[in-house]
């Protein structure tokens, strides 16, 4: 490394006064002989520490790879820590500001503290003259380590950093024995709750639900990959008043109680006739209203009717998780109501709760209504249940943070719910700090008329039905080009099962989720352009160029050694090296389209690599094979992450 000059490290002494705190107490005029002892022993401190640093620089080259300590980017913000911290030890609190360089031919990587250490210094006696003399003591006070290949200053004191290439190969093959798992992002949580899905009982999941099941799914791997434990919950809307009309009709329908899904049929239409029923009938409405008491009083043929309803949801609910690859734990409304009244005795006794208008509320400053916890003829609501989940989630399962997936039209109420749990003492004033709670807003699935997608008949689209229509328009194409003649009916299956429910994911997947996004099967069907089948594609075309070499790449990870000669292999190599850092980006910001975009920018840049530079055949043929194989792996990983499941062969 070219930047590290320890001849030039050392700050000047500070003066007895600037080093000792106890002198701000004091009068200099009284203390004369003590200022004398002062300083002596403030000198040697000073010169203590000063040969303690020299001493370790001396002896220790920093290898941060075997302290693994999480992303590149990580990596390199633990070097400028050190550096900081003794250029400017008087501002302990400063975390390095490391980001990527914007123009690559300054760097690969840049430190943007100067400026703001300067607003911090200047005034108080430093040493500096401003800015730029900050940028050079920094890069010249950075431990010796194998990660940096040269630095140099730009404009008002940023550190432009250039990365090893040796290690930057170094890395990846590092990675190819070790395992992907190795580049997972360190995150300053453990354990965490991903609130998701959440369908209602009795009716069909629809195109609405699938936005939700497929962010919630990709936020809940990236924290597992990330090394979080992750409570994957499925808060179904099995409980309330609705379930009084619906039990009702039920005993109608079927007065000996024996029931099952193929008898129910289609639930959505169970739901309305039901409803229907509700609303004309006022007989109906008074038994349904009973049943709704009867079945929270715990009778046991209400809450026997009650089960066999959630059980037919269920059922239908798991063919789409199925088909998704989804795995979620159910605990819905029902599973939290005995814990509502002790979490609102808990509120009421910190005053928070109020009596208006005849309802109990929490008055939120800056909101025009309440929040709601008790309705007014004594009954409990969406406010009330997640009120208690807060509770149990934080002081029963201890988790450090709680993702709630819903659409982006539940904002307000989960800025309030938030407030009121902050106001309570059980989050944190501050958004940064922990143990804390998020809300994930996602925008409308749109048709091609620009507004909420339906079926022809008004309807909304059942989730079950979109997806298997992705499937079948797979298998269809897969067949044009030929596969039915080459490919098993399993083999056509499966790809088929993989392109279409991929494409499906991806096409939500990669948009800012607080933005509408228009579902078009042409589109995302597509095998050009930012779309799950040309990334699924080009993993593919990856396969076969190591299968073609006729190469054992297992083999080659063990004697083999990874160059980066080429500016394309060495661009390459880069961006696959801050594939945890994107993790961990998205994870920090609960965005997937992050890692979809660095995703599809892996695959053009293997593109170029592999248009510009010969692997089979060429005499660095086993160097650009294990990068091949990297970034396969990566890929895969990426794909995992989407909840898609990779091909091998198109």
């Amino acid at each position: 490394m070219n930047c590290s000059h320890l001849g030039n490290l050392l700050p000047p002494v500070l003066s007895p006064l600037q080093f000792n705190r106890f002198s701000l107490f004091y009068s200099h005029s009284s203390l004369s002989s003590t200022t004398c002892i002062l300083r002596a022993t403030s000198r040697r401190l000073l010169i203590d520490t000063r040969a303690q640093y020299l001493s370790n620089m001396a002896n220790h080259v920093v290898d941060l790879d075997q302290e693994n300590v999480g992303s590149l980017k990580q990596q390199i913000a633990k070097l400028f820590e050190e550096s900081l911290r003794f250029t400017i030890p008087d501002e302990l609190d400063v975390e390095p500001a490391i980001a990527p360089c914007q123009n690559p031919k300054f760097g690969d990587y840049q430190c943007n503290n100067a400026m703001g250490l300067w607003s911090k210094v200047k005034g108080k006696g430093t040493q500096f003259g401003g800015p730029q003399p900050i940028g050079q003591a920094i890069m010249k006070n950075l431990p010796s380590s194998e990660i940096i290949d040269s630095c140099s200053i730009a404009g008002p004191g940023f550190v432009n950093v250039v990365l090893s290439q040796q290690w930057i190969a170094k890395s990846i093959q590092r990675m190819l024995v070790n395992g992907v798992e190795t580049w997972a992002p360190k995150l300053p949580v453990k354990r965490a709750v991903v609130d998701f899905s959440s369908p209602n009982i009795a009716k069909e999941m629809h195109v609405g639900h699938l936005r939700s099941t497929i962010i919630g799914d990709t936020l809940a791997r990236m924290l597992e990959y990330s090394n979080v434990n992750v409570l994957r919950r499925n808060h179904v809307g099995d409980w309330g008043t609705q379930f009084g009309m619906l039990i009702e009709y039920l005993f109608e329908i079927f007065p000996n109680g024996e029931v099952n899904d193929q008898a129910i049929g289609d639930l959505e239409a169970f739901y309305k006739a039901s409803k229907q029923r509700f609303d004309s009938d006022p007989a109906f409405k008074e038994r349904a209203q009973q049943a709704v008491v009867s079945l929270q009083g715990g009778e046991e043929r209400y809450r026997t009717a009650w089960a066999q309803i959630c059980e037919i949801s269920r059922k239908g609910y798991e063919r789409v998780y199925e088909r998704l690859g989804v795995e979620l734990e159910e605990k819905g409304e029902s599973f939290y109501n005995p814990y509502i009244p002790g979490a609102l005795e808990l509120l009421s006794k910190q005053g928070l709760i109020e009596e208006s208008e005849g309802a109990r509320v929490i008055f939120i400053e800056g909101k025009n209504i309440p929040l709601i916890v008790v309705k007014r003829d004594g009954g409990y609501n969406y406010a009330s249940t997640d009120l208690a989940a807060l509770w149990y989630r934080l002081n029963e399962e201890k988790v450090e943070w709680i993702i709630y997936v819903t659409d982006v039209g539940q904002r307000e109420h989960f800025e309030m719910f938030f407030t009121a749990a902050k106001r309570a003492g059980w989050l944190p004033a501050e958004d940064n700090k922990y143990p804390k709670a998020s809300h994930v807003g996602f925008g409308l699935v749109l048709g091609e008329d620009g507004k909420r997608f339906r079926t022809r008949s008004t309807e909304t689209v059942k989730l079950v039905d979109l997806l298997d229509e992705a499937k079948n328009r797979c298998k269809t194409a897969l067949i044009q080009r030929g596969k039915g003649q080459e490919w098993t009916e399993e083999e056509l299956e499966r790809t088929a099962e993989a392109v279409g429910y991929g494409a499906v994911k991806y096409a939500d997947l990669k948009n800012n989720r607080t933005t509408n996004y228009t579902f078009n099967f042409d589109q995302m069907l597509n095998d050009k352009g930012n779309t799950a089948v040309y990334l699924l594609y080009a993993h593919a075309r990856i396969c076969s160029i190591i299968r073609k070499s006729g190469k054992d790449i297992e083999e080659l990870k063990k004697v083999g050694t990874l160059e980066l000669a080429h500016p394309d292999e060495r661009v390459l190599g880069l961006h696959l090296l801050q594939f945890a850092e994107t993790v961990e980006e998205a994870c920090t910001n609960l965005l997937p389209n992050v890692l979809c975009e660095y995703l599809y920018n892996l695959s053009e840049d293997f593109t170029r690599f592999y248009t510009n530079c010969q692997v089979v055949g060429s005499a660095e043929e086993t160097s650009r094979l294990l990068l091949c194989e990297a970034t396969a792996v990566v890929m895969r990983k990426c794909f995992h992450l989407l909840g898609i499941t990779p091909v091998y062969k198109i």
